[in-house]
Formats: C-alpha cells, structure tokens, sequence
C-alpha cells in the first residue's frame, strides 16, 4: 500500500481550504448579486388597456347590479323539544333564496323552503335581516309568500315580465344564494319549455321551465331573469343525482307566479277557478278500460257554472249499474285525456273567464260554454 507523504498531505489540505472558503464567500455574497443578476426581467409587467367591456358584459353586468337589491337569503329554523327537560330550542333548519314582490314587503320564494319551519329571517343585499312572517303558500306550484317589516324604501320589487312567449335559447339569468355564498350570479339560456316534474305532495307541477344556468341548493325560490331583467321564472329544482347542478333546472314560470302569489296576499290560500263538476282518477280509469278518452262527470254541484250550463252527472240505475252522464273531452279545444289534465287546464285560468267544454253525450259529440267560478 502506498503511503501519502507529509509533503503532498500540505498542498492537499490547502486546495480544500481554498474550495471552502470560496463556497463560502459565494453564499454569503449571493444576496447581494441577485438583483443585478436578475436584471429588469422580475420588475412588474406593464398593465395593456382593457379597453371598454363587450356589450354582453355590460348587460350581464347591469342586470346583475339592476336586481341584486331585490333579491334576499332566506334562512329558516324550527322549534326543538327536549324530551327530558320539555325546553324548547329553536335550532337552524336551511337556507335559500327570495325575492321582493312589492313595496309592502312582500317576498316571493319555493314553499319547500319554508315548508316545515317556525321560523325565517330574511336578509336583504345589504346586509340587514329581518323576521318574516308566512302569508300563504301553494304548495301544487312550489310558491309560498312572506311578509317583512323592511319599509318601502328598502323593499325594492323586480320588474316582472310574461313566460308565455319565452323561446327556447333565449338568454337567461339566474340569482341566488347557492351553498350560502351570497348574492351568486349564473347565466344560460331557455333549454325547454312546459317541462313537468312531480310534486311533493303527488300530483305534478306543470309547465316549468328548464334551463342550463346553474342552480344549486340554495338558489331555491331565487329569480330568474330575461335579458331586459324582467322576473320570467322562480327557480324552484335541479335534476341530480348528487343534489349539485347538472345542467338542467328548472323553474316556475312567472305568468304562474304573476296568477297564484297575488291571491296567496289576499287570502293566504290558492284555489284555482272550478266548473263545479265532480270527477277523480277511477272515473278516468273506467273511462280507459272502455277505450275512452275523458273526465267522466260523477256530480255537478247545485248552483255551480257546471249546472248553469246543464252539464249531465253519471247515475247508478236501479239494477245497480253506472249510466254515463257527460265526459268532458276538451276545454277551449284542447285534449283532456284525464282529471289531471282538467285540473291543470282549470288552473291556468281565472275565475270569471269563460271556456268551451266539448262534451262526449249519450254517444255524441256536443260543446257547452260555462264561465267559471272562484274557487273555494
């Protein structure tokens, strides 16, 4: 094995010295040789002109800033028992969206929002909360009212615009407090019109309209809105599997709103305009099983438009069998192929119009006009 020297360990240890300090000196002086090593290449970039927004922009933008103040978050709570103790808490329950109807304070949002509670406070866009009070809800339309003490300057209605001449993708937009982020805006267009989903309580709420603007949980009861930032629509669901937007919503449309909500202020109910006739689902079924097609008359009501027009009611003979009376087959020349179907023709109407009802009588075909009555 060869050994190292005393002479040649010296120059060794001196070249590593060297290396060290020079490593050392570099380190430590970096610091200072960073700014003119990086030179103008990390000062702030010059900002270029935006120049103005693009027309679209500014409406999105205005209609936005336009109907923000009309619309609330509407959080919801409901009283809690303690079994043991009988101390009863007032716990939170869920929140959503409103908006303001009038300058009484009126606020328009879903029933299922408020559905269950004992409880709402109503927060408007600038900050200020306020205890609501329930005025009425329509349950079969997802609609129900409340009232706030806000005063008129501070209830600031949107305008209202009509659904019945909306186009398929036609601009929409939507306002609402989605997962409790505040005052969110979402934009799409019309994708369907008179889309039906079913109720809650049975039955079907008809007539929606469905739309790609997204809407989460928590835009329930919002606005949407056309390009002029006219009120067109409640939002009132999502179709998902998960609970989150998957592209289609849907909502009430605003010639719906426009018919039921006044009626909830007056009266705290909806009842839509009625003929004064009989009928239920069996009667629809024993009209299929003849291969009919109708609202088979049970029962006209004494002193109702039906009786006034002589509508004819089934009768049981005295062998025990139903002699068929009148079958209304169309109102205003629209198909009813069920009661179904006659419920949502009668809701679309008012009490005091007049409609044709084409009757299927004694075998004939035969049309009466009845002019319809309040509901009750």
């Amino acid at each position: 094995m060869r050994r190292m020297t005393k002479d040649g360990f010296g120059p060794r240890l001196a070249l590593v010295t060297l290396a060290a300090i020079l490593v050392i000196l570099v380190w430590r002086g970096l610091p200072l040789l960073e700014p003119a090593l990086r030179g103008p290449a990390d000062e702030p970039r010059t900002v270029a002109p935006r120049g103005d927004l693009a027309a679209d922009e500014q409406t999105t933008i205005a209609i936005f800033e336009n109907a923000r103040d009309s619309v609330v978050s509407i959080t919801t709570e409901s009283r809690v028992v303690d079994f043991w103790t009988r101390n009863a808490y007032d716990v939170p329950r869920g929140s959503g969206s409103g908006f303001i109807w009038d300058a009484q304070g009126h606020v328009v949002t879903n029933n299922h929002v408020i559905e269950g509670a004992t409880g709402a406070l109503v927060r408007l866009a600038d900050g200020r909360a306020y205890p609501a009070r329930l005025v009425g809800a329509a349950p079969e339309h997802d609609l129900a009212v409340l009232r706030i003490d806000a005063g008129a300057e501070k209830a600031l209605p949107l305008a209202v615009g009509v659904s019945e001449n909306l186009r398929v993708g036609q601009s929409v937009f939507a306002i609402g407090n989605p997962f409790g982020l505040d005052w969110t805006l979402t934009t799409g267009i019309v994708s369907a019109l008179d889309r039906e989903l079913p109720g809650e309580r049975g039955g079907a709420i008809r007539g929606l309209i469905q739309t790609d603007a997204a809407i989460n949980p928590g835009n329930s009861g919002g606005p949407l809105l056309d390009s002029a930032g006219r009120l067109i629509g409640v939002n009132t669901a999502i179709y998902s599997p998960s609970g989150s937007s998957a592209g289609i919503g849907f909502a009430v449309p605003v010639d719906t709103v426009n018919r039921v909500v006044p009626q909830l202020i007056a009266t705290g109910r909806y009842a839509p305009p009625t003929l004064g006739v009989v009928h239920d689902p069996r009667g629809d079924a024993m009209l299929a099983r003849a291969g009919l097609m109708g609202v088979m008359v049970l029962e006209v009501t004494p002193g109702s438009p039906a009786a006034a027009a002589g509508l004819r009611p089934a009768r049981i003979t005295a062998d025990g069998r139903l002699a068929l009376g009148d079958v209304i087959q169309t109102l205003d020349g629209v198909a009813v192929e069920d009661s179904e179907d006659l419920r949502a023709a009668l809701d679309r109407r008012r009490a005091g119009e007049t409609v044709r009802l084409g009757l299927l009588r004694e075998g004939r075909d035969t049309e009466v006009t009845v002019t319809l009555a309040a509901g009750q």
